[in-house]
């Protein structure tokens, strides 16, 4: 039985683990075994740059956090060297940097992705490289909405040409009859 310092140190780093995975709006569950010092902090920086939290925890305290946030088939992937990267804002950030960087280093066999999760739903490796290919939120926000704002501009253009239009027959008639 740990003494109660260590016990109690255990219980703040689930409690912590556990708010991680509860407040991410997605994450990925990595093998990082075989990565060098060199490679882990350009991994670190980029994840740094696109507001990921990326860690490396025990599997042991990582199960009985994604218990407490009801990710409990998550289990099956915390196995061996385990590394975590979650993102609170958008869901496809953390897919995005970790395939990068599994593509990057793929033949040397390392950096592996064993799964993840979107909004409370455990997903595949296959699905976390899908979701790595989706473009990222603002461009599919500008999307939505420059789709939204074409018909109103065609319609602005229209309604300005048949002004226009409106405008010059009247000033031809003004001069046909001023002549």
């Amino acid at each position: 039985m740990p003494n109660a310092k260590i016990l109690s140190e255990k219980q703040a780093i689930v409690a912590e683990l556990t708010e991680k995975f509860k407040n991410a709006a997605g994450g990925v569950i990595v093998d990082y075994k075989g990565v060098t010092v060199a490679e882990d902090t350009e991994l670190r920086a980029k994840m740094r740059e696109a507001g990921v939290d990326y860690f490396v925890a025990k599997n042991t305290l990582l199960r009985l956090a994604v218990d407490n946030a009801e990710l409990n088939e998550l289990h099956d992937v915390l196995k061996g060297t385990t590394s975590v990267a979650v993102c609170e804002g958008d869901p496809v950030a953390a897919a995005k940097v970790v395939a990068e960087f599994s593509k990057k280093v793929a033949a040397q066999q390392k950096f592996i992705i064993k799964g993840g999760f979107v909004d409370g739903k455990v997903i595949s490796v296959e699905e976390v490289k899908a979701l790595a290919d989706l473009p990222s939120k603002e461009v599919l926000v500008a999307t939505v909405l420059g789709t939204l704002i074409a018909p109103v501009r065609g319609l602005a253009t229209v309604l300005d040409a048949n002004i226009s239009g409106l405008a010059r027959v009247i000033n031809a008639i003004a001069e046909q009859k001023g002549a």
